[in-house]
């Protein structure tokens, strides 16, 4: 589990860096690690659903760790998922065709995303649910910043095919926060938090 959240935190971070670098490779590399992100995913599940269906006799507490699992997970997943999505943009060398206000937004709209991860990661692994409270308001920064990236792209100072692209992008990013809010919210709420 520490593996995947670790390998999700690096596709977050490194898209961001090949999208804003122009690392065509990166970028490819990323792609391809969702796979494994994937792969990993996959047998953490399965791995749940078989000790759920054959261990009859397990206690209640680790009866709950497994479902928990099985909640967050698909969160975990679609987090990846969203990091390859911004990867692949990076790959067609979306990052030289931003203008330098919406390169800036994206900068610091992965650095928010790196952050959350980090806040969701301590939450998720570690226990620490004291972090939870902060994952929101990192959330609201990650919205404001899709918010001003948005209006960027309406000033028409982009082409509109790069305008588009911009605009899933900034979605992605704010999809990403608001996986992490749930990832802390089904934790909490696993140790009977709100």
């Amino acid at each position: 589990m520490v593996h995947v959240f670790a390998l999700v935190g690096e596709a977050i971070a490194g898209a961001t860096h090949a999208l804003l670098a122009g690392d065509r490779e990166l970028a490819k590399h990323i792609v391809e690690q969702d796979e494994v992100i994937d792969d990993e995913v996959n047998e953490l599940v399965a791995f749940a659903e078989s000790q759920l269906m054959t261990n009859l006799t397990m206690s209640t507490e680790h009866r709950q760790i497994f479902l928990t699992l099985l909640r967050i997970l698909p969160e975990v997943e679609r987090n990846g998922d969203l990091a390859e999505h911004i990867a692949r943009r990076a790959a067609r060398g979306l990052g030289s065709e931003m203008t330098p206000r919406s390169r800036g937004l994206v900068e610091r709209m992965g650095e928010v995303a790196c952050a959350i991860w980090k806040d969701a990661t301590d939450v998720i692994v570690d226990g620490k649910l004291e972090a939870a409270g902060a994952i929101e308001d990192v959330d609201d920064e990650l919205d404001d910043l899709h918010v001003s990236l948005t209006a960027e792209l309406t000033s028409g100072s982009m082409s509109v095919p790069v305008a588009v692209e911009l605009a899933l992008l900034a979605r992605f990013y704010e999809r990403f926060g608001d996986h992490c809010v749930n990832l802390a919210r089904r934790q909490v709420g696993r140790h009977g938090g709100d």
